[in-house]
């Protein structure tokens, strides 16, 4: 929930539908240290703050966020954590920025009351955690054989890497984008890669957006976490600048999902999913990444 202020400029990223803004005031602040020689400097930090969610009456969790769209954060946490259906009615959100809450209200009884015995931790920062039957709904996932054209890939990697974005303004952030062909349309980012994941997850049910013809991007590591929230979101490709876990490429071919990662200029491994790709760019014609559009975890698996 962003004031008009805090929208970003209409110009080159007028094409997203929600784009990073690292201007906001109250997303970064100037923080004054000393550097190698001894010298003052001032550099931009990101802001942590928490933002606990309910669910109607019941209290979720406490997530530590940069704190912009916290109605999208809730819903699509909520969702990804199996307490939302998908026909599920929600009758409206509430955010307090003084109480740093936000109330999701639903027009019948859910099922979090069980979901919340259950708890384990995964290898996410932040929150980092889904259910202990994280699996639970797997088995039902049929994801559509979408194709994907490398030369969309490509498209997408240089336009999301000089996309003006708090990681290009002050670093230790993660970023997800949604993307339609070679379009990236929604782009977050927050301290948690599964924070931004769920910003996108709160904005696609919200919007009524379909999955089916969707790519989701991160700036983070393909975890199981990250595989499990993109294959229950409905989305047939993910790919990222980072690697991979050896579970996440596991359940990433149990479930039938495109998983690409160490995007890097002309380079990228699919290692799961082959079959949906379209090689249609020759990744000869295609130039090498500039070095200061370089996230400093790529293919590291940071």
């Amino acid at each position: 929930m962003q004031s008009p202020a805090d929208m970003p400029d209409a110009g080159p990223l007028s094409d997203y539908l929600i784009a990073p803004n690292p201007k906001a005031s109250r997303l970064t602040r100037v923080v004054t240290g000393t550097d190698h020689t001894g010298a003052e400097t001032q550099i931009p930090v990101v802001e942590e703050r928490p933002l606990t969610i309910f669910l109607n009456r019941q209290e979720i969790v406490t997530a530590m966020t940069i704190g912009d769209y916290p109605d999208y954060l809730a819903i699509g946490f909520l969702r990804n954590q199996g307490m939302l259906a998908d026909d599920e009615r929600i009758t409206g959100v509430d955010y307090d920025e003084e109480l740093e809450t936000v109330v999701v209200r639903t027009a019948s009884q859910t099922t979090y009351e069980e979901k919340m015995q259950k708890k384990t931790r995964t290898s996410g920062c932040a929150v980092g955690t889904v259910f202990g039957d994280m699996m639970e709904g797997l088995e039902q996932v049929r994801l559509p054989q979408t194709e994907v054209r490398t030369s969309w890939l490509y498209a997408l990697a240089h336009r999301i890497n000089t996309t003006p974005s708090l990681y290009l303004e002050a670093g230790a952030i993660h970023g997800t984008v949604l993307c339609q062909g070679d379009r990236p349309l929604v782009y977050m980012e927050d301290v948690g890669r599964h924070n931004a994941v769920d910003k996108i997850a709160g904005w696609m049910f919200r919007e009524g957006v379909s999955p089916d013809d969707k790519i989701l991007y991160t700036t983070g590591r393909l975890t199981s976490e990250m595989v499990i929230k993109t294959a229950l979101m409905g989305i047939p490709v993910l790919a990222s600048r980072s690697g991979f876990t050896a579970w996440g490429v596991e359940i990433a071919r149990q479930v039938g999902l495109t998983c690409i990662g160490r995007m890097r200029g002309k380079r990228f491994v699919c290692l799961s999913g082959a079959d949906r790709l379209v090689r249609d760019a020759d990744p000869a014609s295609i130039r090498d990444e500039e070095g200061k559009h370089r996230r400093k975890n790529a293919g590291t698996g940071l």
